[in-house]
């Protein structure tokens, strides 16, 4: 008896690659296996970076806290212990934002902590 292959299965594996790769510069937008081996890296890389992500933000938040606690004479871990002892429960993303766009609000937070 002859072999049964899945021609309709394997034609669609292909195309959803094929049509993840879509952009790709060069051979790795249509030949098959450029194209897997480029969207798999990129399916490696879009994994990793979601937290690498989370941690540049982290980062950038801790920036912008810090500028802002020490144009009122404070350091970063000086704010946030102070922060965490007198009760503040705003996470970082918050505070980095009101550091940002509402200086006043930040301002009356640092003379609360102080």
């Amino acid at each position: 008896m002859p072999r049964s292959v899945n021609s309709v299965a394997k034609r669609a594996r292909r195309k959803k690659v094929l049509k993840q790769a879509k952009g790709y510069f060069g051979r790795r937008k249509n030949v098959w296996t450029v194209a897997k081996n480029a969207v798999e890296k990129a399916m490696l890389y879009s994994y990793r970076d979601r937290k690498v992500k989370k941690r540049n933000f982290r980062s950038l938040w801790i920036m912008r806290i810090n500028a802002a606690a020490r144009e009122h004479g404070m350091s970063y871990s000086q704010f946030m212990g102070a922060a965490k002892a007198g009760g503040i429960g705003l996470n970082r993303k918050v505070l980095a934002d009101l550091a940002m766009n509402h200086p006043q609000a930040f301002k009356a937070i640092v003379d609360k902590v102080k």
